[in-house]
C-alpha cells in the first residue's frame, strides 16, 4: 500500500467527456479523496448511492473527491466511458470520474482493488487509505461511509487520523492483459 505520509502521485487523465482533469484542478482543497472505482464491480455497486451522497456532502466542506476508473474496458464493457456517463447520470455523480486507460495512474497510486480510497490532506499528503466502512455486499451492514467519514472528520478538524486503517475489499482492478503489477492480488 501507498505508504502514509506520502505525496499524492500527479495525474492528467480524461472524463468520459474528453475533458482534461490533473492533480493541480484540486491545489485549493482543504483534503482531496482519490477513488479508484469502476461501473460493474458489486462492492462498488453496493456503495454506489451512499458514495454519491457521500461525496456531496463533504465536497460542500472544502474536499474535492475525484473517481478514477482503471479498468480494461476492452475486457470489461460495462466500465467503457459511455457507460461511465450514464453512471454518472444516473447515480448523481458530483465529482469527477477519470479514465485512466493506460493504468499509469492506478500502478503509481498501487491501488489494487475497486473500490480502493486515497485521502490526502490540504497539503496532498496521503493520511488514510483503506475502505469506505464494514458494509459489503449481502452482509446486512448499512452503508454509512464510517471508516472514511472519520478519518475527513479528523483531518478537517486539524485532528490526526486514526492508524488503524482497514484496508479496501473489492473487486480486482482489471488489468490489461499480462501488465498487473506485482503487488496486485
Amino acid at each position: 500500500m501507498l505508504a502514509l505520509g506520502t505525496p499524492a502521485p500527479n495525474f492528467t487523465l480524461p472524463d468520459p467527456h474528453r475533458n482534461t482533469i490533473s492533480l493541480e484542478n484540486f491545489a485549493g482543497a482543504q483534503a482531496l479523496l482519490v477513488i479508484f472505482m469502476c461501473n460493474h464491480c458489486p462492492f462498488v455497486i453496493h456503495l454506489k448511492t451512499e458514495l454519491a451522497a457521500f461525496a456531496s456532502e463533504y465536497q460542500k466542506r472544502g474536499v474535492a473527491v475525484v473517481a478514477i476508473n482503471s479498468n480494461d474496458s476492452s475486457e470489461f464493457p460495462k466500465d467503457s466511458p459511455a457507460n461511465m456517463i450514464a453512471d454518472i447520470k444516473q447515480y448523481g455523480y458530483t465529482f469527477d470520474y477519470l479514465i485512466d486507460a493506460d493504468q499509469r495512474v492506478a500502478k503509481t497510486y498501487q491501488a489494487a482493488c475497486t473500490p480502493d480510497f486515497y485521502l490526502f490532506d490540504h497539503s496532498k499528503h496521503l493520511r488514510y487509505r483503506g475502505q469506505f466502512d464494514d458494509s459489503r455486499p449481502k452482509n446486512d451492514i448499512p452503508v454509512t461511509g464510517s471508516d472514511l467519514r472519520n478519518a475527513i472528520d479528523a483531518l478537517l478538524n486539524d485532528q490526526p487520523v486514526a492508524a488503524n486503517q482497514k484496508p479496501s475489499i473489492g473487486c480486482n482492478i482489471k488489468w490489461i492483459s499480462g501488465q498487473a503489477p506485482k503487488y496486485a492480488v
